[in-house]
């Protein structure tokens, strides 16, 4: 994905702000926690922040949690849902925050975004000497049979690279991490998966869906094509046609400690 497109889908989510904050899964407690296991303290950015599905989990485990989102619909949604939170427009190219004043960084859904040759200084920037900088990505179990098929009748538009995860192991092994030059280096790459899942319906499936970038992009008539594919495939699979399901997920992690 070249610049323009990646600011295309980047930017496409405020649109659909309501829906995101609706549908969109958390993330599993353990791959949160397992992401700020070396953090030296408890001040975290959430960094990309959208709705504050990240920075739920993280109030709830106790951090002192700092968003930061560049989508001003994004972001009432977040203050909406979370108004104890000190929540800041802002992005990875120019996070407004000082120097060393975060022990980690935290992106749920959010690092791929990144311009990492900017945002990597920054990143550097405010993170405190042995602070943690992680991304935390929810992904589909294709290891299961129905959600395989899923995957392939969807298409790349609403289950792509990333978004299962033996994808989300080859396309975020270190392309992601930041490569900064000078004193504020980061060390090696981590990588973890925690099992998680979302209860669903057929509906709230392709709503989720539906708040997909490549899917926010594309022509309305296409898009309104892959949505009735998707669900005329949920109508006849057994694991998904009557009532709620849960569907089955991981929350991919990818880890690196400044130095």
């Amino acid at each position: 994905m070249d610049q323009s497109e990646r600011l295309l889908h980047s930017s496409s989510f405020g649109a659909a702000a309501v829906a995101y904050a609706e549908h969109r899964p958390d993330y599993a407690h353990g791959a949160v926690r397992w992401a700020l296991g070396t953090a030296p303290g408890p001040r975290v950015l959430d960094l990309g922040a959208g709705t504050g599905k990240l920075t739920a989990t993280l109030v709830a485990l106790g951090a002192d949690v700092t968003a930061v989102e560049p989508d001003a619909a994004m972001l009432t949604e977040l203050r909406r849902s979370l108004p104890g939170v000190r929540a800041l427009p802002g992005g990875a190219e120019a996070i407004p925050l000082p120097d060393a004043s975060v022990d980690a960084v935290l992106a749920g859904n959010a690092m791929h975004w990144f311009d990492m040759a900017v945002a990597g200084p920054e990143i550097a920037r405010v993170l405190a000497p042995g602070g943690v900088l992680a991304g935390l990505w929810n992904v589909v179990d294709d290891g299961v049979e129905w959600v395989a098929g899923l995957a392939r009748v969807s298409g790349s538009a609403a289950i792509g690279p990333r978004d299962t995860p033996a994808a989300w192991r080859a396309e975020t092994a270190d392309m992601h991490l930041p490569k900064t030059p000078g004193p504020a280096r980061f060390g090696g790459p981590e990588q973890a998966e925690f099992a998680h899942g979302q209860r669903r319906t057929a509906d709230s499936l392709v709503s989720t869906l539906a708040t997909r970038a490549g899917m926010l992009v594309m022509p309305e008539p296409r898009r309104q094509a892959v949505l009735a594919r998707i669900r005329s495939f949920l109508a006849g699979c057994p694991e998904t046609a009557h009532g709620e399901f849960t569907l089955p997920m991981r929350t991919a992690v990818l880890r690196v400690r400044r130095l």
